[in-house]
């Protein structure tokens, strides 16, 4: 189980792509480190870079990253429509698989103190990496900027956490940390007004707005009984928020940080800043997402605009994110491409879905070939994905059937829920093979002498149980899968009733089948009680498809009457 962090160093350069491209060069130099996404901006004049590893080799490209930054870039020069104090502006570090924010914070603190020892330059730490709470949120620190900072860095208050306590002309200061997953995403408005801009965000960010007598931009501020300027909270939790205006696109908008999209997801965002817009006369065209998103967010915004419309949210994971692409204008100023944005599809390992990313031909033809792989297995979680796909589709039909709109969200959650076993089963087509991949390889394995012959047989005992559990998997996921297929004969749009049928035929035969494999792997399983075990629950679990099979055929047959 590996540990991941992610590392995402702003640098203040977003118009000269060769500089960018010598800066990212040093981060791929590292090996164990993934480059996944490079995103300028020309009216910011800022580069967003995005890349994740082991944590020792994402801190050792991030060190290469800071010091070839400020070899290139002359802050004394830059200018842009972002807040920045430094040529490496920020550089946060992002737990994502394995490890606890404390020991990502660490990290942090340990390029940090690199970073200011051996390359001179005044570092500040920030949130989770920050124990002084007075000074580890990110615009507290880079206020007053590149030019305010030559002054601000002799304040006592202000001495960097690491580095020399002077500010460098030519590299400024720069910042960094550890923190949760942020996106960074900006809402496109028909204005060109930056105050009419500012005026939304101040509606939406949690910190809202100064309160002022009389007239809210000009008035007086009003203090508290502390002396400290009372402020109107924001409508949206978790939610930084600016407005600029971008040259480039010739538009103003709302830049947000979404700090916690557990809170304020990225359509919750999207909807409300659209809502605050047309109160104040003004519509939203678009908007734009900089780095990468969760998955997650894509898929949760899809369902979230499907359910507006009373739309079934049972499609696929693509319609999902083509949907929330289409309806927050993600693509207005530049495509958006989920191969290339989507951090899950960047760590993907293709070759973990050789099989089920197929054309059907090919599909066949591989099955048909000298090799024994694909197989049964495979063959059989195929079988069930094709099964609970045309339930999930006569669940869909009914959803959107004429006359049926007070049942949609019935069907809606038949049809998720036939989703969810069909894309179980697809990754299971391409596990099944892996598995019999597994065992040819422990078998494989020297057997030269004792120790070797010991570390083989264990080896070969390892795979087998893991070629046992797959075949296993995908019993239980194509018998879930008939309880939709059974509920959809009996409610579904009775013109798709053979369609269910089918579906049937299909999840019993895979289940059969798969039981077949996890039989003939289990005679060379030591474990006489995990066997015993399995073939108790595997008979069960054979046991229901088929009665749930004619069950199923049996309803077909008399509502076709």
């Amino acid at each position: 189980m590996k540990q991941l962090i992610e590392c995402v160093p702003n640098f203040s350069e977003g118009v000269n792509l060769d500089i960018i491209k010598q800066i990212t060069n040093e981060i791929e130099s590292v090996e164990g480190v993934k480059l996944l996404n490079v995103d300028p901006g020309k009216a910011t004049n800022r580069t967003v870079v995005t890349f994740v590893g082991e944590p020792l080799p994402v801190i050792e490209a991030a060190f290469l990253a800071i010091k070839k930054a400020g070899e290139l870039i002359d802050m004394a020069n830059h200018k842009g429509e972002h807040p920045r104090m430094g040529a490496t502006d920020v550089c946060p570090l992002i737990p994502i698989a394995n490890i606890s924010m404390e020991k990502t914070a660490a990290y942090a603190q340990q390029l940090a103190k690199r970073v200011g020892e051996e390359l001179n330059i005044p570092v500040y730490l920030y949130e989770y990496a920050q124990a002084d709470k007075s000074r580890n949120n990110l615009s507290v620190i880079r206020a007053g900027e590149y030019e305010g900072f030559f002054k601000k860095i002799k304040n006592p208050e202000w001495k960097p956490d690491f580095g020399p306590a002077e500010f460098d002309t030519k590299r400024g200061a720069t910042v960094i940390g550890a923190r949760d997953f942020l996106i960074a995403y900006n809402v496109n408005l028909n204005t060109t007004s930056t105050r009419r801009a500012n005026s939304i965000a101040f509606d939406v960010r949690e910190a809202g707005r100064v309160l002022r007598e009389g007239d809210p931009i000009t008035g007086k501020i009003t203090l508290d009984e502390n002396g400290k300027p009372k402020s109107i909270p924001g409508s949206l939790k978790s939610v930084k928020a600016i407005g600029w205006y971008i040259e480039e696109y010739g538009i103003a908008q709302i830049s947000m940080n979404l700090t916690n999209i557990e809170i304020t997801p990225l359509h919750i965002a999207f909807d409300e800043v659209c809502t605050k817009a047309a109160e104040r006369g003004m519509r939203v065209t678009g908007s734009e997402l900089v780095g990468l998103v969760p998955l997650k967010a894509m898929l949760d915004a899809g369902k979230y605009f499907l359910e507006k419309q009373q739309r079934s949210v049972g499609v696929s994971e693509k319609e999902l994110i083509k949907i929330a692409i289409k309806t927050m204008g993600l693509s207005e100023l530049s495509p958006f491409k989920p191969e290339e944005r989507i951090i899950e599809y960047l760590l993907n390992d293709k070759a973990e879905s050789k099989l089920a990313s197929m054309n059907l031909i090919d599909f066949a033809d591989e099955t048909a070939s000298e090799s024994p792989a694909p197989g049964g297995g495979s063959i059989s979680a195929y079988i069930g994905a094709l099964g609970a796909a045309l339930a999930t589709m006569v669940a869909n039909l009914s959803s959107h059937k004429k006359g049926w709109d007070s049942r949609w969200k019935e069907f809606s959650d038949w049809a998720e829920k036939g989703q969810q076993h069909k894309d179980e089963l697809l990754k299971l087509v391409d596990l099944d093979t892996l598995a019999f991949n597994k065992i040819m390889e422990a078998m494989s394995l020297p057997k030269a002498t004792p120790e070797e012959k010991g570390m083989r047989d264990q080896a070969i005992q390892n795979a087998t149980k893991y070629a046992i559990e797959i075949p296993f998997k995908v019993m239980q996921a194509a018998l879930g899968s008939m309880t939709v297929i059974k509920a959809m004969v009996e409610e579904g749009n009775l013109n798709s009733i053979t369609d269910a049928g089918v579906a049937a035929l299909c999840a019993r035969s895979a289940v059969i089948g798969a039981f077949m494999n996890v039989k003939i792997n289990a005679s060379g399983y030591k474990d006489a009680e995990f066997i015993a075990k399995v073939m108790t629950e595997g008979n069960e679990l054979e046991k229901k498809a088929v009665e749930l099979e004619k069950e199923i055929i049996l309803l077909v047959g008399e509502k076709i009457k």
